[in-house]
């Protein structure tokens, strides 16, 4: 389960970081190149991306909580690195001491 919200998540960056890409910046630096001659439908799409980029922002930062929430489970089943320390020493066959 952990493993496929990875594979989401991941999925999902890349969705979010094309998304933004694709935006008008302030500068026009790296926006979709439309000129004011078509400004109505700029404004379109540009209200579009931003509502997608949410959603897409949203469920990114959900499949985050849900993979730390998962991930903290499965730490609670174990025990503290001293803990297995102690285990694994008093595993290892004694050496008799000879008086």
């Amino acid at each position: 389960m952990e493993n496929l919200l990875v594979f989401i998540n991941i999925i999902l960056a890349i969705i979010l970081i094309i998304v933004i890409l694709l935006q008008r910046s302030e500068g026009g630096a790296l926006g979709l190149g439309v000129s004011q001659d078509n400004f109505t439908s700029a404004r379109s799409v540009g209200t579009f991306l931003t509502k997608f980029t949410s959603i897409i922002a949203a469920l990114f930062i959900i499949c985050s909580i849900a993979i730390v929430a998962i991930s903290r489970d499965e730490l609670r089943e174990t025990q503290s690195v001293l803990e297995k320390e102690e285990e694994e020493n008093s595993n290892i066959p004694q050496i008799p001491q000879s008086k």
